[in-house]
């Protein structure tokens, strides 16, 4: 799907976002993954903020998405919930950091979405400071036969709708990526993931 599309979409979606928050299985799910973070925090594809609830106040939080609409949404939930954000309108696959500069990175709900979510992955992966943590919460692919069967049949029609892939492999790109997985905890037929992380040792900084 043409890029342009994709964010167009997202933008018709930002009310929505921000009225999931209230969701009391994702408030379970975020209070326990995003709780973690500390430091210098990345986080991509923000949407409308969904996770600014559950941060230490003492973190320092970089904010990217491509949707102008959801960022207004999540700067809305940052000054209610008095986080200390800075915001990033930018395509996350395009954008670039020096390696190693967050102390936490954080993508919830968002490899759905990329047109190549293993080298964003790897993105993540290099930004991270090498004693840093990643913590992702992703859907993807159910472990049932008869769901993951209807998966593969609306996969087509739900990305033209809302721009999400619903047949994607995230165990399985995280570790491609090169991740060091510390801990998983899957849910919803295992649909869910939250993934706690450490960067691949072995990369380099990037100049």
């Amino acid at each position: 799907m043409d890029k342009q599309k994709l964010i167009r979409i997202f933008d018709k979606q930002a009310t929505d976002y921000a009225r999931k928050r209230e969701d009391p299985k994702q408030q379970r799910w975020r209070r326990n993954l995003i709780g973690q973070a500390q430091g210098d925090v990345l986080e991509l594809a923000v949407g409308a903020g969904a996770n600014f609830p559950y941060y230490p106040r003492e973190v320092r939080i970089t904010a990217a998405d491509f949707s102008s609409a959801m960022l207004e949404k999540a700067r809305q939930a940052a000054q209610h919930y008095h986080v200390n954000a800075n915001f990033i309108c930018a395509d996350m696959e395009e954008m670039s950091f020096p390696g190693q500069s967050f102390d936490t990175i954080v993508s919830t709900l968002s490899c759905c979405s990329y047109q190549n979510p293993l080298e964003m992955l790897k993105k993540i992966n290099r930004w991270c400071k090498p004693e840093g943590t990643i913590l992702l919460l992703e859907h993807g692919m159910s472990s049932n036969f008869m769901v993951s069967t209807l998966q593969r049949t609306l996969n087509p029609l739900l990305y033209r709708l809302y721009g999400c892939h619903h047949t994607r492999d995230i165990i399985g790109l995280v570790r491609e990526s090169g991740m060091q997985i510390s801990k998983v905890e899957s849910y919803s037929l295992n649909m869910i993931h939250l993934i706690w992380a450490r960067p691949q040792r072995q990369l380099r900084t990037e100049r």
